[in-house]
Parts: C-alpha cells; sequence; structure tokens
C-alpha cells in the first residue's frame, strides 16, 4: 500500500523526530504559517504504556525558557518544573554544602522529559496547520526533490513531498545519514569512557528526603552521583562512572559495600533493597558527543537539536542549546523574510561555533562536577568572580553565568571567560608578588636596625680576662646539656 501526500496551499516543512526540538520546532514554522508535518518513529508518547529512550531529568535555563515563551509555553512548563539555587554537594563524611549558581534569585528548573515532551506535542496539534505522524520510520529522502518515504509498522509506505525538511531525531539521526554521502562534510562521534545508571530516591513520609531546592552531587574524583528533584517527591539520582567500575559489581554485596564506601549518606534514602535490585535492572548507558558541520544541504534540509550537536549532560545545556536552535533559526527566518536559500547557510556559520563551544564545555565540567568541586582553589575562585561579577558587572561574568543565565553565544562566553581567567589569574600573580616583595622591603628595613643594637652587646661580651670566661658574664646562665635531657 502506498499513500502519496500533497498539499499546496502553502510550503510544507517536513519536521522529522518527535522529541523534545522536533515538537518546539513544529510549533515555531506552524505559528509562521507554513504546513507543517511532523513525523516520529516510535508511538505517541502520550498514549504509550511503556517509555522507552533516555530519562535523565533536564534542567531548564535561560536559553530554553526564551524558546518556550516565543510560543507561549514558558509559563506552564516553569510552573511544572522545580526550582535549584544551588549545588549541595555531599562529602563521604557527610557534610553538606552549597555552591549557589548564580546572583540571589537566579535558579535553573528540574523538569521532566517526558511531560515536557507531552505537553509540546499538544501545544503542536492545537495548530490547524499541522499534523503529527506517529510509527512513521524514515526510510529515504532526497535533498533535491525533497521526496521522502516513510515506513509504518503495518507495512504500508507514505511518501510526501516537502519544501524543508527539518533534521530533530536525535544523535543517531536517519537524516543525517544522507548528509554522511556528501562530500565537504564534516563529522565526528566520541563515546566518552564512562556510563550513567539511574536509581530513585523514594519520598520520605510523603515529604522529599532530601533539600529540594538543589542539584545534589556527591564528587568522587574519578565518578560522582548526582540527584534532581520530581514533583512526585522523589529524587531522580545518576551515577556516572567509567564503564570498567561498572562492570567490577556484580552483586548485591558488592553493591551494598560501593554504596557503602562512596555514598553512605544514600542508603538509607534510597533502600538497601532497592539500591541491589534496581542497580541491576539495567546495564549502564552510554554518552556520546556528535559535531558535525555544515548543518544544511542547499535550502532543503536543515539539522537541529541532537542531530546536529549531541553533548554529554553535565552542563544541562543539550535541552536548552537544542530550544535555543529553533529560536535562532527563527530569528533569522524574520530577519531574510523567509528566504531559505539565505537561511540555511546563514545557520551553519552562526550556529556551528556555538554548538562545537558547548560541546567542548559539557567534556569540562564533567570534570568540574566531580573533581574540582571538591578543590579549595575551585571554591575560591567561585567566590571571587561572584565578588568581582557583583562591583563589576559589565566587565567580570562568571562562565557558568553567561551560559546558563544569558543567551551570550556559546563560543563568544568561552573566549570571554578566557580572556577573564588571564586577567584574574594575573592580578592575582601580581597581587602576590607584591605582597612578597612588601614583605622582603620591610624585612630590609628591619635587618639593619637589628644590626645596629645588636653591635654595642657584642662589644660588652668581649673577653677581658684573656678569654677566659667573659661571655658568661653577660649571658643569663645555661643549664648543661645533660641537666636538659635528664
Amino acid at each position: 500500500m502506498e499513500e502519496t501526500t500533497s498539499r499546496s496551499s502553502s510550503k510544507v516543512v517536513a519536521v522529522v523526530g518527535g522529541g523534545l526540538v522536533g515538537a518546539l520546532n513544529a510549533c515555531f514554522f506552524a505559528k509562521r504559517g507554513f504546513q507543517v508535518e511532523l513525523f516520529e518513529a516510535r508511538e505517541d508518547i502520550r498514549r504509550a504504556r511503556h517509555m522507552k529512550g533516555r530519562s535523565i531529568n533536564l534542567a531548564l535555563s535561560h536559553r530554553g525558557r526564551q524558546a518556550l515563551q516565543h510560543v507561549g509555553m514558558e509559563e506552564k512548563i516553569v510552573s511544572q518544573g522545580i526550582p535549584m539555587n544551588a549545588r549541595m554537594i555531599h562529602s563521604p563524611s557527610g557534610k553538606l554544602s552549597s555552591i549557589p549558581y548564580g546572583k540571589k534569585g537566579q535558579f535553573i528548573l528540574s523538569v521532566d522529559r517526558a511531560n515536557l515532551n507531552r505537553e509540546l506535542l499538544t501545544e503542536a496539534e492545537t495548530y490547524p496547520n499541522m499534523q503529527l505522524n506517529f510509527d512513521h520510520k524514515l526510510q529515504d529522502w532526497s535533498a533535491e526533490t525533497g521526496l521522502m518515504t516513510f515506513a509504518r509498522s503495518d507495512g504500508s509506505v507514505q511518501e510526501i513531498q516537502a519544501d524543508l525538511i527539518v533534521g530533530c531525531d536525535g544523535a543517531f539521526s536517519a537524516i543525517r545519514k544522507q548528509f554522511l554521502r556528501r562530500s565537504r562534510f564534516n563529522y565526528s562521534q566520541t563515546y566518552i569512557p564512562h556510563g550513567y545508571m539511574e536509581l530513585t530516591m523514594p519520598p520520605v513520609h510523603g515529604e522529599f528526603a532530601m533539600e529540594p531546592n538543589y542539584l545534589h552531587i556527591w564528587p568522587r574524583n574519578t565518578f560522582m552521583m548526582i540527584a534532581l528533584p520530581n514533583l512526585d517527591k522523589t529524587f531522580t539520582c545518576t551515577l556516572f562512572m567509567p564503564f570498567e567500575e561498572f562492570e567490577k559489581i556484580t552483586t548485591g554485596e558488592e553493591v551494598m559495600e560501593f554504596f557503602h564506601r562512596y555514598f553512605p549518606d544514600t542508603i538509607p534514602l534510597i533502600g538497601a533493597d532497592a539500591l541491589k535490585r534496581d542497580y541491576f535492572r539495567l546495564p549502564a548507558q552510554a554518552m556520546v558527543s556528535v559535531k558535525c558541520s555544515p548543518y544544511h544541504i542547499g535550502d532543503k534540509c536543515v539539522l537541529m537539536g541532537d542531530a546536529a550537536h549531541a553533548v554529554v549532560p553535565f552542563y544541562g545545556q543539550g535541552m536548552n542549546a537544542g530550544f535555543e536552535d529553533c529560536v535562532v533559526f527563527d530569528e533569522m527566518m524574520e530577519q531574510f523574510k523567509e528566504d531559505l536559500s539565505v537561511v540555511l547557510p546563514e545557520y551553519t556559520r552562526v550556529r556551528v561555533p556555538d554548538d562545537h563551544a558547548i560541546a567542548d564545555l559539557a567534556m569540562y565540567n564533567y570534570v568540574e562536577m566531580r573533581a574540582h568541586v571538591n578543590s579549595r582553589w575551585f571554591l575560591f575562585r567561585k567566590l571571587l568572580d561572584n565578588f568581582l561579577y557583583a562591583i563589576m558587572p559589565k566587565t567580570i561574568i562568571p562562565l557558568y553565568t553567561m551560559v546558563t543565565f544569558t543567551r551570550t553565544p556559546y563560543h563568544e562566553a568561552v573566549e570571554r571567560w578566557h580572556w577573564q581567567n588571564k586577567v584574574i589569574n594575573g592580578g592575582l600573580l601580581l597581587g602576590a608578588t607584591g605582597a612578597a616583595l612588601g614583605v622582603a622591603c620591610v624585612l630590609i628595613k628591619i635587618l639593619p636596625t637589628s644590626n645596629k643594637l645588636a653591635g654595642p652587646a657584642e662589644k660588652t661580651v668581649e673577653p677581658t680576662d684573656g678569654g677566659r670566661g667573659g661571655v658568661e658574664r653577660h649571658l643569663p646562665s645555661i643549664k648543661p646539656v645533660e641537666a636538659v635531657k635528664r
């Protein structure tokens, strides 16, 4: 069975991928009046009995909120999130210390991935020029004609002709496969040697087991665990660790031994039985970082979200960067009057450096979260950066603030961060050098005075009796060494 769909009332935009970025992007295009066809290989998440795929909690920040605001969704999603004002660091001894994310009133939001996806799909469905197509797996598409072929689970095939194809189908994008066949397309993917495993911390007497308005972190140098709050009063705990360490733990007893050693305060909160059961429920999952360029083919196709730039989750910017893709593209559509032949190459030119920068920052932040937060130097620099930001807000802006609480382009934030570090470290070095020179000058002034004072004393102790005890007459009596020993 073959079915051909064609609409001529307006340009057709085919959004491939019904995840977070795909659903939001569909809203952006529908709002502009395009005829939007959204295709998702899986069943409708709103009707699915069993959830498949990743479930790491998401941290919604300024860039993502701005994108939601453009389609009138910010207030609703924010009301369903839990504010996190700071990191809460858990030491092996159980000591707690917090590191604020920014100035007073600045926070990130813990949001549920599945719920957010459902809300975005429901919002997309409200547009009359929108068609949602689930159980449609992309088989082939043409960059020259825009013809797309989808297979369905019942064996049928559907074809559609699109004026613009938008690939939002994740890190293992089917749309991107066509890009790989073309010359001068740069592509790399990197699996980090660490995996992740999720555990659940249930409520205690109907309330959160820990303070809810924090992102809790147990940094252990080469690995770590984090916990984010959920609306149902649970915490989703995610253990990040090298695969080889996961593989060493093969029994329930070894799980308990491991947690007693590194995360003892979590055992009564998660529960020993739940730990031993859930640790083996699913194997540790891999994390991949994807970079590619360009993001477009002519005026027919463009990649966004993880299809263009999958990042590891340690800066909390994967979703936010994908959502910002939608805003940047929409702004360019406005600027260039929806001329796709201009918009697509300009989108690639502007967005590639930013997405590569956040991919690198996400890698760096894993080291910061699992190791640097234990360092006194790191804590000192955080305090110093925040102090300088408070007194010179236009000159010194902490990197995390630029990335999380502004829409400063990612690559510009990194460049400014490097410049600020040179200035601040140079200032600290200059201050330390000045202090050392000051101490040296004081010592130089004191020493000659001491020598003058010592001069007469030396004269008074010169031997006057043929060298027989002149010194002794001018020194306090000293007990013999033997007496001291006794």
